[in-house]
């Protein structure tokens, strides 16, 4: 018996010899040969890649971002206590990301993926690299279906299309971020998931916003992405990008995704920062050079899918704040030239009451009316070269006392449709209101109603529309054109309302 387990024994342990598989795994470590102020040099890791992440001793991650002959550069994505000189750091070979799931739509993250809202972890499907190539030319297909943003001044004059950059651009304090929280509101049964990345800014701030998205219930299909101005700069840096590959894993699946990056101009800030710690040479203007470059690939990944490749799209809206109105400056000229058109908030229509404040003679849509309803196009018709005539008109007859009756005819009409254009916070127009209250406005519907009572009118004037003229406001909303027929039953309905 027992000679049989000998047996046994050694021909088990010959199988096992015979089988046995050498696995060694080789990490290539470095060491810290200098740190501080969230930037780590190391030496050794001669293979690492730039933008791959590297792990520290102390569990703290890195992103590689200078590549010199002998050492590497690292940003800390976390604080540095307990790292020193000496400290181990291990590569990854892995690239910067962040983890990706529908489980994130009505989520609050930060920069890394990792929620802040105490609402518990986020299982996720997959993990996306936070710098991506974009869409070659031959897998994109043009931008002709609406993005609506609710506000009448935008939506009539500047229209965006699904997969369309349009810049939101105008000092502080001009209303840029209540547009692009507007856009979000509007968007509520659209199809459309939103993604807000604020990028240095209050976290009191950012409370607000997720606080409006939830009571208007936006945030059933929204992610807010936030890197505050408490945190460090390599993380404001990554904070759009991480939302941007977010929206890729959204679009990926044929989905219609709207990105809003508030705002970009504190994004270079946080870049310089970063840059001039890692001692790269500061290039024009004291900004580094590859601040276009940094944007540039940034809103590259915004276009609209070829069916063949999913079909989805993402739709960027990058907010940028001037200095007194100077849009001539280093960083808005480079943003205005990567993007696909911007809207221009001026701080003395701001202040002069004409909210949203949007400077019709410097805004404007690349895409424009290909991304336009053809209820919409019909009905702002001439809207922009009444507008224009009316401002060029009002500079002239400051000094006039005595004016013929065509002139004041048109300043009164443009008096009208300045009145028109105002709209308050948190209140985006559905499509039909928009075209109703535009035909009425272009046929001269509201000249003889004073100023001041416009805004009473038209809140009358859309009830007795829902009341009486039903079929109308159905009509515009399911087949989105402006037949005559439907431009004459306006007219008759608003006359009618009149009397």
């Amino acid at each position: 018996m027992s000679n049989m387990n000998q047996s046994d024994i050694i021909s088990m342990l010959k199988s096992e010899i015979q089988d046995y598989e050498i696995k060694t795994t080789v990490k290539e470590t470095g060491t810290v040969i200098s740190i501080g102020d969230g930037i780590a040099n190391v030496y050794g890791l001669d293979n690492a890649m730039y933008g791959e992440l590297v792990e520290f001793e102390t569990g703290v991650r890195g992103i590689v971002q200078n590549l010199n002959r002998k050492t590497v550069g690292c940003v800390l994505l976390g604080s540095d206590y307990g790292l020193r000189e000496g400290s181990r750091v291990v590569r990854t070979q892995k690239r910067a990301g962040v983890p990706v799931s529908d489980k994130l739509i009505g989520r609050v993250v930060n920069a890394l993926g990792s929620p802040i809202d105490g609402k518990g972890q986020i299982e996720a499907d997959d993990f996306f690299p936070i710098e991506n190539e974009a869409a070659g030319v031959c897998t994109r297909k043009p931008v002709t279906v609406p993005l609506q943003t609710g506000i009448l001044a935008i939506d009539s004059m500047f229209p965006i299309g699904r997969g369309q950059r349009e810049l939101i651009i105008g000092d502080r304090q001009t209303g840029k971020t209540s547009i692009a929280i507007d856009t979000i509101l509007n968007q509520k049964g659209q199809e459309v998931i939103c993604i807000y990345v604020a990028i240095g800014q209050k976290a009191s701030t950012v409370a607000k916003i997720v606080n409006t998205l939830t009571k208007h219930g936006a945030m059933d299909y929204s992610i807010v992405v936030s890197s505050s101005a408490s945190d460090l700069a390599p993380l404001q840096y990554i904070a759009p990008y991480a939302g941007t590959a977010i929206a890729e894993y959204f679009m990926k699946q044929g989905r219609d995704v709207l990105i809003v990056y508030d705002d970009l101009s504190k994004h270079a800030v946080a870049y310089r920062t970063m840059s001039l710690l890692l001692e790269r040479s500061p290039g024009r203007e004291a900004y580094p050079g590859d601040v276009f470059y940094l944007h540039s690939r940034l809103l590259e990944r915004s276009c609209r899918m070829d069916d063949e490749y999913g079909g989805g799209s993402i739709t960027a809206l990058p907010i940028i704040e001037t200095l007194a109105g100077d849009v001539s400056a280093y960083i808005p000229t480079n943003v205005i030239s990567i993007t696909d058109g911007q809207i221009f908030l001026e701080s003395e229509l701001f202040f002069a009451g004409n909210r949203p404040a949007v400077n019709v003679g410097l805004s404007v849509s690349r895409v424009g009316g290909a991304a336009q309803t053809k209820a919409m196009k019909k009905a702002a018709g001439s809207l922009r070269i009444d507008l224009a005539q009316y401002r060029e008109m009002e500079v002239f007859t400051q000094f006039a006392s005595d004016l013929d009756k065509a002139t004041k005819d048109l300043l009164e009409h443009g008096k009208h449709l300045m009145e028109l254009l105002k709209q308050p916070l948190s209140r985006p127009l559905p499509l039909h209101e928009q075209v109703i209250l535009l035909v009425v406005a272009g046929n001269k519907l509201f000249n003889d109603v004073p100023v001041k009572e416009m805004k009473a009118y038209r809140s009358d004037l859309m009830d007795y529309f829902r009341a009486k003229y039903s079929d109308v406001i159905e009509e515009i909303d399911r087949t989105k054109t402006l037949t005559d027929e439907l431009t004459a039953k306006i007219i008759k309905g608003a006359a009618e309302f009149k009397k």
